[in-house]
């Protein structure tokens, strides 16, 4: 039985020695000190040896099953540092190569625009407030003396959800909210998607508007003239010459359209303007005691005036884009231009 145990010893380590792989290592490992192993089965006959051998063969047995199992750990440990080290080669990475250029874009002329004109307003005394973009019919509409049968609802070409629930048109429902929470004075802006069926060159049908409101004792329509001139001339430069033509809104009374000379050929005519030498810029007005009393407001005390305007459009006019789609597109190459 001591011959059987050093040829098994022998065999053991010739077998580790052409081992190369974890498996194979592992597949010694079973074959001679696993629980059915040749070592396991030796010790397992220990009645065919003499009394005299007995200690001696089973002292033999324990040192030969420690010996294989602490060669076979050291190989697998070694094993799993090559591997390790494979995978490091395989996947190092050569830091001497050129890094990846991310290709970055720049904050979107609209937004670019949209905080300009509040920080402009801001500096008039202005807050920025904001609201829902799905609106009740109510303060789309008839907050703002724009009844059932108002023809003015023709004009807005609106986008129903439901009979009494739509997506708003403008910004201005968000002035009848504050107003009803807030008392005069105060000066806001309310700028956010607005949206109607409108799409072409220079129109989508979601598009960012931006609206202003004051009311105090004693506004008149030259405050607001005076706001909104400086307004212009802060946004188009100081030579920037505007005029402002009587106009009509249901919200405002008197209202105003107001009118720079053309950006694109300094006002003798060209495609932009139409021919005209002026563009269209925004809508003004003095606030309709109509809109005041929906609010509990006191008309014969306090008075206001109201403007708003399209920031896409003002983005077009400043940085000469001749086509809105291009806003929304989101190419890299134009986004970096801004």
């Amino acid at each position: 039985m001591i011959s059987k145990l050093q040829q098994l010893k022998e065999n053991a380590l010739a077998e580790l020695q052409t081992a190369k792989t974890e498996d194979q290592f592992l597949a010694v490992r079973t074959k001679y000190i696993g629980r059915k192993g040749l070592l396991t089965g030796l010790l397992r006959n220990i009645a065919q040896v003499s009394d005299a051998e007995k200690p001696l063969f089973g002292k033999l047995c324990n040192e030969l099953k420690n010996l294989l199992n602490d060669k076979i750990e050291e190989e697998l440990q070694q094993q799993a540092i090559r591997n390790k080290e494979d995978v490091l080669l395989k996947e190092k990475i050569d830091v001497t190569l050129p890094g990846s250029v991310i290709k970055c874009g720049r904050i979107h002329p609209v937004i670019q625009i949209r905080r300009e004109i509040c920080s402009i307003f801001a500096s008039f005394g202005f807050s920025v407030v904001e609201g829902p973009e799905v609106e009740l019919d109510y303060y789309n509409f008839e907050a703002l003396n724009i009844a059932k049968d108002h023809p003015a609802r023709d004009m807005q070409d609106t986008f129903y959800i439901e009979d009494n629930i739509v997506l708003r048109t403008h910004t201005s429902p968000v002035q009848v909210r504050v107003m009803e929470k807030v008392q005069p004075p105060l000066r806001i802006l309310s700028p956010g998607r607005v949206y109607r069926r409108d799409s072409d060159v220079s129109h989508t049908p979601m598009f960012h508007q931006i609206e202003g409101l004051l009311v105090d004792k004693g506004v008149s329509f030259g405050d607001l003239k005076g706001i909104l001139t400086a307004f212009l001339k802060k946004i188009f430069g100081e030579g920037t010459t505007l005029r402002f033509r009587p106009s009509f809104f249901p919200f405002t009374e008197p209202s105003a359209e107001v009118d720079i000379r053309c950006v694109m050929c300094g006002g003798s005519g060209c495609r932009v303007c139409g021919q005209s030498g002026w563009l269209e810029i925004l809508g003004s007005g003095m606030v309709d005691p109509a809109v005041f009393e929906n609010v509990d407001y006191d008309s014969e005390e306090y008075s206001g005036f109201a403007f708003g305007l399209g920031l896409e459009r003002i983005a077009m006019l400043k940085y000469g884009i001749s086509d809105i789609r291009l806003f929304f597109e989101n190419d890299i190459r134009f986004l970096k231009q801004f």
